[in-house]
């Protein structure tokens, strides 16, 4: 451990939770017993995010899912201190009987309470790419979706050369599998099979 390390304050996500300012206009995570100040997002990203909270919306709505979207709710890895607040979060209503956080603090632990969780890259690409996608496949999260409009992510991630990149990672035996769509390539959902919207019209959300 560094010097820089050990003058850390690490806190327990009872911690974070209790302190967490009623609302501010800033966002924070709690990643590995660190809070972390979100960078505000660009009108991009809500673009995206707002765009894909509708169809989905409408998806739910004609499939009659017993799901909604959550305006703010944290979602917390069963191991370590860590807390998310994803852009996009579908939640799984009779599961939420089973969670032990969701009454006292709109926090959820198991995987069969998230259909799908989705986070729309920003420049802290690192923490969709590697420890969220980490800690939602080992939650056991079936679908996890990263918009990369930008292509922030690193080549091993969205391919050379880089391109604006929309990823679904499916669970599969316990792994995620990952599939790619660019361009006019439809987006293959799991969870959502009858959505019909391509890679360019998520990234283009906004344009007149």
């Amino acid at each position: 451990m560094t010097q820089l390390q050990s003058a850390i304050k690490l806190i327990t996500f009872d911690e974070f939770i209790q302190g967490y300012p009623e609302n501010s206009p800033v966002r924070y995570e709690l990643h590995n017993g660190v809070i972390i100040e979100m960078t505000p997002p660009v009108g991009k990203h809500e673009e995206i995010k707002g765009f894909l909270t509708v169809e989905i919306a409408v998806q739910i709505k004609v499939l009659n899912l017993p799901y909604f979207i959550p305006n703010q709710a944290i979602v917390k890895p069963p191991e370590g201190e860590s807390g998310y607040f994803p852009d996009v979060l579908i939640l799984n209503r009779p599961s939420l009987a089973s969670e032990p956080l969701w009454t006292k603090s709109s926090t959820v632990t198991q995987g069969n309470s998230i259909p799908l969780v989705i986070e729309v890259v920003s420049q802290n690409w690192r923490d969709d790419y590697y420890k969220k996608l980490a800690d939602y496949e080992e939650m056991g999260i079936p679908e996890y979706w990263i918009a990369d409009y930008a292509a922030l992510g690193a080549r091993k991630f969205i391919g050379n050369p880089k391109v604006p990149t929309f990823s679904i990672y499916q669970l599969v035996d316990g792994e995620y599998q990952v599939s790619q769509f660019r361009d006019n390539d439809y987006i293959i959902s799991p969870t959502f099979p009858d959505l019909k919207i391509t890679a360019n019209q998520i990234f283009q959300a906004g344009q007149v």
